[in-house]
């Protein structure tokens, strides 16, 4: 068809075509007014489940999205997505959250106990009898237990610090990116989604997991791990408002019928049983429109926390994988850069403590707690000075968990503390198990058990009773009773019962064997000097009996009286009863015997000791000095020194070198290896001392020397060890030990 142009066409062309420019340029001067509305980009909601140790993948997705510049408008997170998500949220960095996830002591998380260094000198006296702590609560209506294998109390406090600068916010909605928290109510199973209140413990209660970690109490329900309800909580992220969701799933697949052989692939299939069906119908509400990331951590276990740079990599490949759907949502580098300099800005400034409550149970005053923290009023919040106090509060033994946060005024800040007392207390048991063989008829087996009473008074009064069964009977009943609500004076009364049996040797051969009994009882007034040290003045009255049981006769039976002063000052701040890596401790102890003091001898003696332990990676270097004299009179023999057995020249019997004076130098090298659940050990040992009448017999050329080989393995009853000992006489001796402390050469 030809198309005639004419006069009467041109006429018409020009006005249309003019109309048509005029038009368009109307449209683009008012496009910047439009075009927000129109092509506003879609809000984007990150879901994160849970999955223990696995859920650090997340953090190689976030490295990603970043990468590719895509913003994130929301976070929802279960459990271990709560915890990567929540960090993100208060405007963390994934270099920050990657570094600390590396530099976290994973294994202290699933501990509660603060370590040694935090427990009073007065605890620390007698866990190498009774170590063993298993949480067994006692009342008249019979034995309690927790609500979890542990309380949560390290785990706590590790939030609390990673979370510190989000520590003033109560709405989740008022972080840089809006963020909740999915537990379970453990009395309906339903899902309970956290958006406000102390964002610490909304991570705490989401990975709270049943029969593990002790249920969380929050608005009066009992919270538990949100996988159990909603593992991959898509639909709280739709709820929110999100338009698009990027879910990323590391829920455990079900396992199929030839991988269920094992009890623990039991329990491990019906837990992935639950979370895996509330996943599965979580996904069903995804649209072509959302992304769904999955990394491939076959191999990898929720328990796995040690592999951070490799889940991290794993994240970061499943996201690279999903590149063409996220490249949909990248933004300019404009529109990033804001987004960044939003999610950066730091927008809780620290501000002063202007009150401190206390929640707290009604069997100590709330000045037991007050009394116990160096935080003033008026000055800003010292976290690591509040959390160093917490723990030795915590390491007193009366609370389930202590922790802290924050709330804002207009004045400043209000710190809250809260103690839960133990729900399975007051009283608690303890348990012990001690063992030396040399596989030459000297057998040391005993069994202890302890009892704790607890909050006897409002001034944290305690009665403690133990009772040791075995080749060395020990039985000790003592009532502590502090003289203040702070850490400084107390009162111990103590009634004691031990027995030991000695060989006495003449020129390297056993001539008899002897028991030595003491029934004692005792006073003392005391003071902490600090959390590691404490000075106690005493007075003891008993007696004391020998008696022989085999061989030549070398002492006769008669009781002898005692009666002394006692003035102890004791340094200890090893980091283990057991297997220090870290620490010192230093003792010092004067006793005093004179007959206007009950007794039958008239001496006074000196004994000290000093330990010292550090570790490179791997290795561990420990020293040891100790030594006790006879400063004026006879001791008699029920008072002797006594070296020889595992760790006191080793090579020699027990009791085989004897003295009223006696030293010994030790010095130790070892090296650690295994997995840091149950670590083995291996070293060398070097030991050289002796006894004799008088220190001023001592002579260089006259010490003894022992050499050992040892390897272990350390157990909850301490160090299971095989040693063997070789000494400068040509004489070999094997050791097989459970449960040695180097404390307990002092006490």
């Amino acid at each position: 068809m030809m198309i005639r142009k004419t006069a009467e066409s041109d006429g018409l062309f020009f006005p249309a075509f003019s109309f048509w420019l005029l038009v368009c340029l109307v449209s683009f001067l008012w496009a910047p007014a439009t075009s927000a509305q129109n092509h506003e980009r879609p809000t984007v909601g990150l879901v994160l489940s849970g999955g223990g140790a696995k859920g650090m993948a997340h953090v190689g997705v976030l490295r990603v999205l970043e990468e590719m510049q895509v913003p994130v408008d929301l976070i929802v997170g279960t459990s271990a997505g709560s915890a990567v998500g929540a960090l993100y949220a208060t405007g963390m960095s994934v270099d920050d959250i990657e570094r600390r996830f590396l530099e976290l002591d994973w294994l202290s998380s699933f501990q509660d106990d603060p370590g040694r260094v935090y427990k009073p000198v007065r605890r620390k006296q007698n866990d190498w009898r009774l170590p063993l702590i298993p949480g067994l609560g006692v009342r008249s209506d019979g034995f309690h237990m927790g609500g979890g294998l542990i309380a949560g109390q390290n785990l706590g406090l590790i939030l609390n610090e990673l979370t510190r600068n989000a520590a003033l916010v109560n709405d989740f909605d008022q972080l840089p990116i809006p963020f909740r928290a999915v537990a379970t109510d453990l009395e309906t199973g339903v899902e309970v989604v956290i958006a406000q209140g102390n964002i610490s413990e909304a991570i705490r209660a989401s990975m709270s997991i049943p029969g593990v970690y002790a249920p969380v109490r929050r608005g009066g329900r009992l919270l538990v791990d949100g996988g159990v309800a909603n593992n991959l909580p898509v639909s709280v992220a739709r709820d929110m408002g999100a338009d698009v969701v990027i879910a990323v799933d590391i829920t455990d697949p079900l396992m199929s019928t030839e991988d269920i052989q094992e009890a623990f692939s039991v329990v491990g299939q019906l837990t992935t049983l639950l979370t895996r069906r509330n996943t599965d119908d979580q996904l069903a509400l995804l649209t072509d429109r959302d992304i769904l990331i999955r990394p491939e951590l076959k191999g990898y276990s929720s328990a796995d926390f040690y592999d951070g740079p490799e889940l991290f990599e794993i994240g970061a490949t499943a996201a690279r994988e999903q590149a063409v759907a996220l490249n949909r949502l990248s933004v300019s580098d404009q529109e990033w850069q804001q987004e960044r300099t939003t999610l950066t800005t730091e927008q809780w400034r620290q501000k002063p403590v202007v009150a401190i409550r206390f929640h707290q149970g009604e069997r100590l005053a709330s000045e037991f707690l007050r009394e116990r923290l160096r935080q003033r009023i008026g000055e800003p919040l010292d976290i690591a000075q509040l959390e160093a106090d917490l723990k030795r509060i915590y390491g007193l033994g009366y609370y389930e968990s202590v922790t802290w946060s924050l709330a804002p005024s207009e004045a400043g800040a209000i710190l809250t503390i809260q103690a839960r007392e133990k729900s399975w207390g007051p009283n608690y048991l303890s348990f012990g198990l001690n063992y030396e063989d040399n596989f030459n008829g000297d057998t040391r087996f005993n069994l202890a058990t302890g009892l704790r009473m607890t909050e006897l008074n409002r001034l944290g009064a305690e009665w403690q009773t133990g009772v040791q069964l075995g080749t060395q009977p020990w039985v000790r009943t003592q009532w502590y009773q502090p003289l203040g609500y702070g850490y400084d004076q107390f009162a111990v009364a103590g009634l004691e019962y031990n027995r030991d049996d000695y060989s006495i040797y003449e020129n390297g051969e056993r001539i008899a064997e002897i028991d030595v009994t003491f029934r004692q009882f005792d006073l003392a007034l005391g003071t902490e000097l600090g959390g590691n040290a404490e000075a106690r003045l005493g007075y003891v009255r008993g007696i004391a009996s020998v008696e022989d049981n085999i061989g030549q006769f070398v002492a006769p039976s008669d009781d002898v009286h005692q009666g002394y002063l006692s003035l102890q000052l004791v340094h200890d701040s090893l980091n283990d009863t057991f297997y220090p890596t870290a620490g010192a401790f230093a003792g010092i102890r004067g006793r005093m015997e004179r007959p206007g003091l009950g007794s039958d001898r008239n001496f006074d003696a000196v004994r000290a000791m000093a330990l010292g332990t550090g570790s490179w990676r791997r290795f561990n270097l420990t020293g040891l000095l100790w030594a006790r004299k006879i400063t004026k009179g006879e001791a008699g023999l029920e008072n002797l020194a006594r070296l020889g057995g595992f760790r006191q020249l080793s090579a020699y019997a027990p009791g085989e070198i004897t003295g009223n004076d006696a030293a010994l130098l030790s010095v130790y090298a070892r090296r650690e290896f295994g997995g840091p659940v149950v670590p083995w050990f291996a070293g060398v040992g070097f030991e050289t001392g002796n006894a004799w009448d008088s220190m001023d017999q001592a002579k260089w050329s006259g010490l003894v020397r022992s050499w050992s080989l040892f390897a272990g393995v350390d157990t909850f009853l301490g160090p299971v060890q095989l040693s063997g000992a070789y000494n400068n006489e040509d004489e070999w001796t094997a050791y097989l030990n459970i449960g040695f402390s180097f404390t307990q050469l002092f006490y």
